[in-house]
């Protein structure tokens, strides 16, 4: 199989590479680099059937040419990060809904299947725990600029949802929450390496609000294997399915975690969001997801545990510690 992956030089998208791969698919990614990094592909180099080309999912001429010469599409390019997402609230809404219609539409001339990355943030401001896929969805106002993101991916779904039932092209889309694991960073708020590189470092952990927000990090090897099985089961084409853990842990709790994994003495510091964002910021307090539909449609639900998780994250932060 030819695949083609937008974003690939991002965190996901290099490990989904890596895999495709393994088991004998060929591999074309296209990033522009904004929040990727050729560090993360370059281990796939020279490797037969991998192939990078530098350039935005924007750019429609360059999308149809890469679509065309692959047998799916798995459009992970976006922008991605909370700090990313309230400073630069035009480049979230511009890059999501624009780069999402030009794959759709390449894809929808071929009638090639597209696998469409949304996040659990559109899930929003509910409090219907453990979120499943057929929830109401509640956001907040179009004054806080949190929200921008949540709304375009939303949309995201919407508009692939539409090429699939008016334009017939096979689309299926996946919900992630907090995917983690080695290569991603804490450059654009991502906390688990944010706390790791500050625990190595020795400095205060820093933990905004008050700590007893709790999230479910689900490690990358289990979202790339949820994807891979996804794409592989015709049958969940036109479905929307959540991939993350439900294993649910306090910031507060996950900073004790990773300062006890990196053998640290950092204190932990609480700090109120108004210190770190320029806007208002509201932060929901739980956000778990219901992974049935996943289990049923494919077979597998991530079990990686946070342990492991976070052993693995603190590795790869004192690894880029020591390649400095």
């Amino acid at each position: 199989m030819r695949v083609f992956i937008t974003g690939g030089a991002g965190f996901i998208g290099s490990h989904l590479a890596t895999r495709f791969l393994d088991r004998g698919d060929r591999v074309l990614v296209l990033d522009d680099l904004s929040t990727g990094s050729m560090d993360n592909i370059a281990h796939l180099a020279g490797r037969e059937g991998f192939e990078h080309r530098i350039g935005s999912a924007l750019d429609v001429p360059l999308v149809a040419e890469c679509l065309d010469r692959c047998d799916v599409t798995v459009h992970l390019a976006a922008a991605v990060g909370v700090r990313l997402i309230v400073e630069r609230p035009v480049h979230t809404i511009e890059t999501n809904i624009r780069a999402t219609e030009v794959v759709l539409a390449a894809a929808a001339k071929k009638q090639k299947p597209v696998l469409l990355a949304s996040t659990s943030e559109v899930y929003g401001k509910s409090a219907k725990l453990p979120f499943g896929e057929d929830d109401d969805l509640q956001l907040g106002p179009t004054t806080h600029s949190r929200w921008a993101y949540a709304c375009s991916k939303a949309l995201d779904e919407w508009l692939g949802l539409a090429y699939h039932r008016e334009k017939g092209v096979p689309v299926t889309v996946v919900r992630f929450f907090n995917t983690v694991g080695p290569r991603q960073t804490g450059r654009y708020g991502m906390v688990l390496p944010t706390f790791a590189a500050q625990a190595l470092a020795g400095d205060p952990i820093t933990v905004y609000g008050n700590g007893t927000q709790s999230r479910c990090f689900g490690h990358v090897q289990d979202a790339v294997e949820a994807l891979l099985r996804l794409l592989d089961t015709p049958a969940c084409i036109g479905g929307v399915f959540n991939v993350g853990s439900d294993e649910e842990v306090t910031m507060l709790r996950l900073a004790e975690l990773v300062r006890e994994a990196a053998g640290s003495d950092s204190r932990i510091t609480l700090v109120p969001y108004e210190a770190a964002y320029a806007e208002g910021f509201e932060d929901m307090q739980r956000r778990v997801p219901d992974l049935a539909k996943l289990e049923r449609a494919v077979g597998f639900r991530p079990r990686t545990p946070l342990s492991t998780i976070i052993a693995d994250v603190v590795a790869d932060q004192r690894g880029r510690r020591a390649a400095r």
